[in-house]
């Protein structure tokens, strides 16, 4: 049995100034995904500059901050929203969707391949492998954040959240970072360091991800104002990954039927 940290959410402070780990992780991830965005782009023949990584991260910046935290209130909080609308700029508190996330990173490629003369999935394809350092650094900010935890277990890594309760509880949030993160960017580096039919990148992140949280969701407890939708177990995370699934076989299917329309070489 293991015995929650509780580490300080705040990092450092500056007088009134107060930086918190959460907004660390998400900084991390920004920093990782361009830094690994500008050594995929130096790749011979992958059809990026490197100095367009810049402009496409503050593309995506923009489509997860705003994705996420509009997707955590219009799935998971709406009704504490109606009742406190300034809680949507309290983003250092937590509470930021993934599923809303990926949506406004979605947009934010379709108008950047629109900018440069991309395809959407062009886009999709060279940007799926570096997201994956914010997933797995925003489940960290989670774990210090103290939020997200699982259901009650007697599995030797069983960790006591006391602010919830004495019993030990699945570390859901440190699944998530060890599956969402380090597994899914292992997976779609390697995946993606040869050409692939365009669309494959893309649907490999969606069925790996979508199968990663939807596992995952069995042991996490949902959030109290929603909890279980159906059967005792079926979740808002269920409900939301089960179509990632779906368009990921989708999107494979398509990306080697007949050989692919096109490569993408990231």
């Amino acid at each position: 049995m293991l015995q929650y940290p509780e580490i300080d959410p705040v990092a450092v402070s500056f007088g009134p100034v107060a930086v918190h780990w959460y907004g660390l992780m998400y900084l991390i991830g920004f920093v990782g995904g361009w830094w690994l965005g500008v050594v995929r782009a130096r790749k011979p023949g992958s059809g990026w500059n490197p100095q367009e990584i810049g402009d496409l991260l503050f593309y995506v910046a923009l489509g997860v901050i705003l994705g996420g935290r509009i997707g955590y209130i219009l799935f998971y909080n709406f009704g504490l929203f109606l009742e406190d609308p300034l809680m949507l700029f309290r983003i250092w508190q937590g509470g930021m969707s993934f599923h809303g996330g990926l949506l406004g990173v979605l947009i934010a490629m379709w108008l950047y391949g629109r900018k440069t003369g991309r395809t959407f999935f062009c886009v999709t394809d060279f940007m799926a492998p570096f997201v994956t350092i914010g997933l797995g650094a925003g489940r960290i900010g989670n774990f210090i954040n103290g939020e997200l935890w699982g259901r009650p277990t007697d599995l030797p890594w069983g960790m006591v959240f006391p602010f919830v309760d004495n019993q030990p509880r699945h570390p859901s949030m440190l699944y998530e970072a060890f599956l969402e993160g380090l597994v899914l960017f292992a997976i779609l580096w390697v995946y993606s360091s040869r050409p692939r039919p365009e669309r494959a990148v893309s649907g490999m992140f969606l069925l790996c991800y979508g199968v990663f949280r939807f596992a995952v969701e069995f042991v996490r407890v949902p959030d109290e104002h929603i909890g279980y939708l159906a059967m005792d177990w079926v979740t808002m995370g269920h409900l939301l990954s089960a179509p990632m699934v779906f368009f990921g076989i989708l999107l494979l299917v398509l990306a080697y039927r007949k050989g692919g329309e096109g490569e993408t070489v990231s």
